[in-house]
């Protein structure tokens, strides 16, 4: 027994399909496009046509952008010789907030996950090393998430830029500001142990 029309229904279904939207959320996303008015729904529909269209990889980093290159590639005050390896766009969001980066940026759309199926062929890797290889870049940081996937990317990416001469760094991982040691897992304690600088 059909509950909703089809039209709502396919529309549920549509939001289902995006990543951490859950059927019950879907609906409830359904239910709001339907009560708006029809110039906000046409305008809803039109920034996603727009996005789709207009956003694409920057050439230089993989970035989103939808200029000829982004906007932090085709900054003259940028370090161009530090590259910043992220694995995704949001990433580079992130990184940005904290204002202490200088240099660029290269995006991988993804890490090196066996379990998913995702192999090195299927991330930005090539486009990293043609960059490197022009001999411009004298250090690259890798900033992948400390877990098993990033950890691999990292090592993998190192292991490829190793004969090019060119200083391979990793984010230093520690305890977190505003925690406290005794709810520090193991390996963060070591980590911020081999990552400790002097004050």
């Amino acid at each position: 027994m059909q509950f909703f029309p089809a039209a709502l229904q396919n529309l549920a279904d549509q939001f289902a399909r995006l990543p951490g939207i859950g059927g019950k959320t879907a609906q409830r996303l359904a239910f709001h496009v339907l009560e708006l008015p029809l110039e906000d729904a046409e305008e809803f529909a039109q920034a996603i046509l727009d996005a789709k269209k207009q956003v694409h990889t920057c050439p230089e980093c993989q970035n989103l952008t939808d200029r000829a290159l982004c906007p932090i590639c085709d900054d003259d005050m940028r370090d161009k010789s530090v590259i910043c390896v992220v694995a995704e766009p949001k990433d580079v969001i992130a990184m940005e907030r904290s204002r202490e980066f200088r240099g660029v940026y290269h995006v991988l759309h993804g890490v090196i996950s066996p379990l998913n199926h995702v192999t090195q062929d299927d991330i930005r890797v090539r486009e990293l090393l043609l960059r490197v290889g022009r001999g411009e870049v004298r250090e690259v940081i890798m900033a992948t998430n400390p877990d098993t996937e990033g950890e691999a990317t990292a090592m993998y990416i190192s292991r490829l830029l190793r004969p090019m001469e060119v200083k391979v760094t990793r984010l230093a991982y520690g305890v977190p500001v505003g925690s406290q040691l005794e709810y520090a897992d193991e390996v963060t304690l070591s980590r911020a142990l081999e990552g400790r600088q002097e004050i």
